[in-house]
């Protein structure tokens, strides 16, 4: 189901043009425009043509303004040259394109209703809201979903799933591990695709899919799609508008997936609202702005639920915001507390920031948390100070940004913090991951939160009370700080300007890991994240805050010669070693895919020339892949259908689920 619909408002335009004679005229002289300018492409009535779209939908949903400016730009990267029409020759064409677009009759919606015989001889009825030859989604007089497969004669099997994939990360561990074992060592060759879903005019896709109870839920900006997980068949869309005057990284459509409560889908807008969606039917059930939108907030993040909240951050670290984290009742949407990551002058942490940089202090939180439900504490991770690399108006640490968060989830009261990179000055946030797991730690059974961090060093809490562990470098080039000391805090370096006003730091701005998933596998002990060793030359000036621009106050670049190295590396969590180390091509260095480690013994991963492969998790040697050739911007997840299971992933701009072929 789409929930697109055309505006009243356009609809009752529509039949004034029917019914004026001088608005007639003018959509007649439209037409000539049209058809002679347009219809080769789109058809003489708009439903198609051969080499253009149908663009009854488009036209239905934009107002006239937008309508012209688009037809005057154009859209080369689709096919279509900018088009010159004058103002007059613009009203007729818009006049005869508003024609087209049909005029509804009251009534009630026509429906596909139908009776089904199960394989036990039981009936089911409801409303068909897709179907192909071997399968058929039902919405059920239950209002539940049916996923029903054909069987001889005119009866159906209901199939479901066995294990689902209910979180952003699995589980609210964080950690992308899975006790499934159907693809193993000894069948990963075998491994085949087996549907696809293409995620139409997505730009950027960053989300994971969610599987409950047999249903896929995939999002966009702005978008969430309900499908058939052992078909990919489309079972409804919601969809609103994305937000014109956006900046920033939602202006490019990232979102990184949604959340699944009882009957209701959270998604975060590109302009920071939170919907609720109705998990049968894709309806809205409520809406609440976070912050303005217009102040730099944005939404991109994958929400999570917590005992009866739903929980998010908020994006636009790079553009000044004042960073937040805030829980909603999962029934009305109404705001049961926010934690705010940045003090306010005059509050606790505040003596932290000397200087006026503090009210645009960034820390922004859209990195999905992590939550212990024995100890009831939730962890989540902030992002860096703002402006990013001038820390003159800044002086002191900056709490708590680039920090892990320890939070009561019933009230948002702060437990206890560790801050990675006091006073950064390069970028690197702390919205890593934050995986919990529970294991010996010399000798004794420990809660543990473990993190790969921007700042290129591995780090090790005890997650009951924030106590540092370990703390080691993960990549070959760190010279920012020789160490963490005792006191938790980083042993600094000098690091003097060259000449030019720059400085080589490594690591890079987008640092030794960023926010791609990471995975720890209890049966070999070991971690698994994606490594980029790469150095920049790092310069800072001065920069105003301003609403709708960015926050930066200088620039990080490539040093020149040097050739970063990206790879899956493997980490000894018990002291910091790294285990293995697999170097992966260079074509995509910006290549964002995260990683999937199973109880078969291997680990998933989006390799950076464009290969989706599975190495064995204790050695690293690849045993298989698959030539996706696009650029990776997400990480896989895994799921048990109808008794087989499927390795799901975003590549590119299509959902593809892999399964072993028989």
């Amino acid at each position: 189901m789409n929930n697109l619909r055309i505006p009243a408002l356009f609809l009752a335009g529509a039949a004034l043009v029917l019914a004026s004679p001088a608005i007639a005229q003018t959509t007649e002289a439209g037409r000539g425009f049209f058809e002679d300018t347009c219809g080769r492409c789109h058809g003489g009535d708009g439903t198609g043509g051969e080499t253009g779209p149908n663009i009854i939908a488009r036209v239905s949903a934009t107002p006239d303004a937008d309508l012209a400016a688009y037809i005057r730009t154009g859209n080369p990267d689709m096919g279509m040259p900018p088009i010159a029409v004058e103002e007059r020759q613009m009203n007729q064409l818009i006049g005869y394109l508003r024609s087209l677009v049909p005029v509804m009759t009251p009534g009630p919606p026509v429906v596909d209703r139908r009776e089904l015989k199960l394989a036990d001889g039981a009936a089911l009825a409801g409303i068909v809201l897709n179907e192909g030859f071997t399968d058929l989604q039902l919405r059920g007089d239950d209002g539940a979903i049916h996923l029903l497969r054909r069987l001889s004669g005119d009866r159906y099997r209901e199939v479901t799933s066995q294990q689902d994939w209910p979180t952003y990360n699995g589980n609210n561990s964080a950690n992308r591990y899975t006790e499934a074992t159907q693809i193993a060592r000894e069948n990963v060759t075998r491994l085949a695709p087996a549907w696809s879903f293409p995620l139409a005019n997505a730009q950027v896709v960053e989300n994971t899919p969610l599987v409950i109870e047999g249903v896929m839920y995939v999002s966009n900006a702005n978008e969430v799609w309900a499908l058939d997980a052992g078909t990919g068949r489309e079972i409804w869309h919601f969809k609103r508008p994305r937000t014109a005057d956006m900046r920033g990284l939602a202006a490019m459509g990232m979102n990184r997936g949604v959340a699944v409560e009882g009957e209701r889908v959270f998604l975060q807008t590109d302009n920071a609202h939170l919907l609720a969606l109705n998990k049968s039917d894709g309806s809205l059930l409520w809406d609440v702005t976070m912050a303005d939108y217009k102040q730099n907030y944005s939404g991109t993040a994958a929400p999570m639920t917590v005992g009866g909240l739903v929980i998010s951050g908020v994006g636009g670290g790079d553009e000044g915001i004042r960073g937040f984290l805030a829980a909603y009742a999962v029934e009305t949407g109404k705001e049961v507390w926010r934690f705010w990551t940045i003090p306010l002058p005059g509050e606790p942490g505040a003596e932290t920031w000397k200087g006026n940089a503090i009210l645009h202090g960034a820390g922004a939180t859209w990195m999905t948390g992590s939550y212990d439900p024995g100890l009831d504490i939730l962890y989540w991770p902030v992002g860096n100070p703002g402006p990013d690399y001038d820390g003159d108006d800044r002086l002191g640490d900056n709490l708590y940004t680039n920090s892990i968060l320890a939070l009561n989830p019933r009230t948002g009261a702060l437990l206890w913090h560790y801050q990675f990179t006091p006073h950064d000055t390069h970028d690197w946030d702390a919205q890593e991951p934050p995986v919990l797991i529970d294991t010996i730690w010399e000798g004794r059974e420990r809660k543990l939160l473990i993190q790969a961090n921007r700042n290129g060093f591995f780090y090790v809490l005890d997650r009951t009370d924030g106590k540092l562990l370990l703390a080691k470098p993960f990549m070959d080039k760190v010279n920012w700080a020789s160490g963490v000391g005792k006191d938790g805090r980083p042993i600094l370096k000098e690091l003097p300007l060259t000449p030019t006003g720059e400085t080589y730091v490594c690591p890079a701005f987008g640092g030794g890991t960023n926010w791609y998933s990471t995975s720890y596998n209890p049966g070999a002990g070991l971690y698994y994240f994606q490594v980029m060793d790469r150095c920049n030359l790092f310069a800072k000036r001065k920069e105003e805050w301003r609403p709708g621009y960015p926050y930066m106050s200088g620039t990080a670049r490539a040093v020149p010669g040097e050739v970063a190295v990206k790879s899956l590396r493997a980490v000894d969590i018990r002291t910091g070693a790294i285990a293995w180390d697999l170097p992966q091509a260079n074509t995509r260095a910006s290549s964002s895919g995260g990683v999937l480690s199973t109880a078969a013994g291997l680990v998933f991963f989006g390799e950076n020339s464009g290969h989706f492969a599975a190495a064995d998790a204790r050695t690293g040697a690849v045993l298989w892949s698959y030539p996706t050739n696009q650029g990776w911007r997400a990480s896989p997840m895994t799921y048990v259908f109808d008794n087989t299971q499927y390795i799901a992933a975003a590549v590119g701009q299509v959902i593809m689920a892999f399964a072993v072929r028989e």
